[in-house]
């Protein structure tokens, strides 16, 4: 087990069997389902807590644990960042407001396999900025996805993302980063960057379990602590936006645990 950045990674884990395949399955549709479940419920007047409060419950009722709280004794069960904040936002009593950019990370276990996801929301009114950035972030998520295959060089996960940032005129956040994940929330491969690492000359194996979460900005390439020890923002005349999959590598494509059907 190695340390990164204050977060432990374990080795990395390979499906093995059809079991395998299947509780990571299970777990991420879990969490997906939850993702979707909380932004349905987004809206101006309740707190980050409520709503972090509506993801333990729907946790609770499929039986699995918050893995953020059961790894790091995180104090909430989900990461809800808003605006400026692009990650790892603590639940509280903040109030959300029409117009917000919300990011939800839902991580959690079940019978020992973890499945990780995250995806951001916009309250309405949608503003234009805020609209065409989830779009340009989605579809950097789509094109590192096909890069996601056994055999390839992981940086190319990076590469993709770097240029849909560029297309667009976004930058990426280069301290955050994709992970493995399956038998713990933090694995090996312990981080893949969301820019392309020339000198990163690490190759996806078949059976592989890893997130893909590409962090584009109007601006920034870097994210702070704020103080609480956990969330990480930007200066806030930036706006970052994420999206998240748990995959498990194959030779042909990727096949994505975190779907919600």
């Amino acid at each position: 087990m190695t340390e990164r950045g204050g977060l432990w990674y374990s080795s990395s884990m390979s499906i093995e069997n059809e079991n395998d395949l299947i509780s990571l399955r299970k777990i991420g549709k879990i969490v997906a389902q939850c993702l979707q479940f909380m932004g349905s419920k987004l809206e101006p007047g309740i707190t980050t807590h409520e709503l972090d409060q509506i993801g333990e419950k729907f946790l609770e009722m499929h039986g699995a644990r918050s893995a953020p709280r059961l790894v790091y004794n995180f104090p909430g069960t989900t990461c809800i960042s808003v605006n400026e904040e692009a990650a790892h936002g603590i639940p509280g009593p903040k109030i959300f407001q029409a117009g917000d950019l919300v990011n939800i990370d839902v991580s959690a276990e079940l019978n020992g396999y973890f499945a990780d996801t995250g995806g951001s929301f916009i309250i309405p009114p949608e503003s234009v900025l805020k609209s065409n950035l989830c779009v340009a972030t989605k579809r950097a998520l789509k094109m590192a996805i096909k890069e996601a295959v056994a055999g390839r060089r992981l940086n190319n996960i990076g590469r993709a993302i770097e240029r849909e940032a560029a297309k667009n005129n976004y930058t990426v956040i280069e301290n955050l980063g994709s992970h493995g994940v399956g038998r713990a929330l933090h694995e090996e491969p312990d981080f893949i960057p969301g820019y392309y690492d020339p000198e990163d000359k690490r190759i996806l194996k078949e059976n592989q379990v890893i997130t893909i979460e590409p962090f584009l900005s109007t601006g920034a390439t870097e994210v702070f602590d704020t103080g609480d020890g956990w969330t990480l923002a930007t200066a806030k005349k930036h706006l970052t936006a994420q999206y998240e999959h748990t995959l498990v590598i194959t030779k042909s494509k990727a096949l994505i645990m975190t779907l919600p059907a």
